[in-house]
C-alpha cells in the first residue's frame, strides 16, 4: 500500500466503505458527506506538449454529498458509496489514455464519474497539479468544481 507521499500509477480496489458523515439527517438534507483527500496519481494532462507526453503528479480531493443514515444504522457497505470504487475511477481517469488540456475539464470528468452512483446528490472535486510549468516556485495550481444532480 502506498505511503502518503507516494503516487499511484494504476487502480486497485479494496472494498472499503464510506465514512465521515456529520450524522444522518434521515432524508436528503445534504449534510452528510464522504471525504476523500489526497489521491495522488501520475497523469499526462496540460496545454503544453511535454505535459501530454511526460507524466506529472496530480492530487485530487472529493466531497461526496449523500444520505449516510442507512449505512450508519446498518453498518453495511451496500448502504453507502464504496469509496475504494470511487478512488479507482479517479485513478483510471487521471492515469488513463485520455489527456485533457485544462484542469477544469479533468475535474468535470471526475465529477461525472462520481455522480454515476445515484445516491450521490452532489460532488465537489479539487484537482491540483503539483508541478505546474510556471516560472515561479509554487506548491500547486488547481481548480475546484461542484456538480449536482
Amino acid at each position: 500500500m502506498p505511503g502518503p507521499d507516494e503516487l499511484v500509477g494504476s487502480s486497485g480496489s479494496g472494498g472499503t466503505g464510506g465514512s465521515g458523515g456529520t450524522g444522518g439527517t434521515g432524508g436528503t438534507g445534504g449534510t452528510d458527506r464522504i471525504e476523500i483527500r489526497g489521491i495522488r496519481v501520475l497523469g499526462t494532462h496540460g496545454v503544453l506538449p511535454e505535459e501530454q507526453e511526460r507524466a506529472q503528479p496530480f492530487e485530487i480531493d472529493l466531497d461526496l454529498v449523500l444520505d449516510l443514515a442507512a449505512a450508519g444504522h446498518s453498518d453495511d457497505l451496500g448502504d453507502t458509496v464504496d469509496y475504494a470504487a470511487v478512488i479507482g475511477r479517479v485513478v483510471d481517469i487521471i492515469a488513463g489514455p485520455t489527456s485533457y488540456q485544462l484542469l477544469e475539464s479533468l475535474a468535470g470528468v471526475i465529477a461525472a464519474a462520481a455522480l454515476v452512483d445515484p445516491r450521490v446528490q452532489s460532488v465537489s472535486v479539487t484537482v491540483r497539479k503539483l508541478r505546474p510549468p510556471v516560472p515561479a516556485v509554487i506548491d500547486s495550481v488547481g481548480v475546484r468544481v461542484t456538480r449536482s444532480r
